[in-house]
């Protein structure tokens, strides 16, 4: 293996090495949109630095501008709504309707404690009848690791949330009604193995709650923003950053979610992944906004923007929105 490199070509330099460079985009298939940076939690490692007090949303324009890229797009399979809290955005229900309506596939990355805020009352509901998917996180099945990570009083919040979603038939064996959660380990380390974990969270789950789920997706924790600052207060970002680069797994490569997604941020601007967007490194060429595309078709083949940060994503058994990638 070679020593990591902590520049920021360090990504781009194991791509080359492994004969895998440059790092190109396919067609797109998932757009993903950040809907608003509002959030009830302010979580340790969220790497867009959501919580209470941010205010950033997609507007009206930017929320029909999306469905006009959808309905111009047919080969765009799914809408990705994030956050945030998505569903704190007054557009979120709009936008559920709209692409359900086009006959896509629409994921809502749920907190599941959003769920019990005011005004949220009928949201699970909502999800249901639009046979929305729900990728919720659930970083352990553990109250003390959950609330450490996220806030007290958070595991408690989300075990209900769960619940509510089990009664209305999310997650429930041969229900359509789609229910993943996600893990993201605790600290810089590497998540464990996606099927033996999702075994124990099963098992966990089902024995003390009497909760049911579809799939467990693994996340790394990307070096960046409050993970980041996290790190370099004690010391252990370049540490974190060799672990990555010294687990680098050219298998995952294939499969990287920046080669078939778009991602948009409250403004609507373009980038090639929702850590991307975190760190503002948009789109390499002319495209920057959805303003200034109609068919997403143009930006297959094009370079995709990278830097040390997407170590996260190809290391061990890789990680992306959908979880391991080898």
């Amino acid at each position: 293996m070679l020593a990591a490199r902590t520049t920021a070509d360090g990504f781009a330099h194991r791509l080359a090495h492994e004969g895998l460079a440059p790092l190109r985009r396919g067609p797109v298939r998932t757009l993903q949109v950040n809907v608003t940076r509002r959030c009830n939690l302010a979580c340790h490692h969220c790497h867009v630095e959501s919580g209470p007090k941010r205010s950033e949303a997609l507007d009206g324009v930017g929320a029909a501008r999306v469905l006009g890229l959808l309905a111009a797009n047919p080969q765009v399979e799914v809408l990705d709504l994030t956050g945030g809290a998505p569903e704190l955005s007054e557009h979120f229900r709009s936008l559920v309707e709209g692409a359900r309506a086009l006959g896509r596939r629409v994921i809502d990355r749920c907190n599941l404690t959003v769920l019990f805020e005011p005004g949220q009352e009928d949201t699970a509901r909502f999800l249901a009848a639009q046979g929305v998917e729900l990728v919720a996180s659930l970083p352990c099945y553990s109250r003390e690791n959950v609330d450490l990570q996220r806030g007290r009083g958070v595991f408690d919040g989300s075990i209900e949330g769960l619940r509510l979603l089990n009664r209305l038939g999310y997650g429930t064996p041969g229900s359509p009604l789609r229910l993943d959660l996600v893990y993201n380990p605790q600290g810089p380390a590497l998540p464990p193995s996606q099927a033996e974990l999702e075994a124990r969270y099963r098992a966990e789950l089902r024995e003390l709650f009497d909760i049911e789920f579809h799939r467990l997706l693994t996340l790394a924790n990307m070096p960046i923003r409050r993970f980041a600052r996290q790190l370099e207060r004690t010391g252990q970002y370049t540490a974190y950053l060799s672990l990555l680069a010294n687990h680098f797994n050219p298998a995952t490569v294939p499969e990287l979610m920046c080669r078939q997604l778009l991602s948009v941020d409250h403004a609507g601007r373009l980038y090639d992944c929702d850590f991307n967007q975190a760190l503002d490194l948009p789109l390499l060429g002319p495209v920057a906004t959805i303003w200034d595309v109609d068919d997403l078709r143009i930006l297959e083949g094009r370079a995709i923007a990278t830097a040390e940060h997407c170590l996260g994503c190809t290391a061990g058994a890789g990680s992306s929105c959908g979880g391991a990638l080898a």
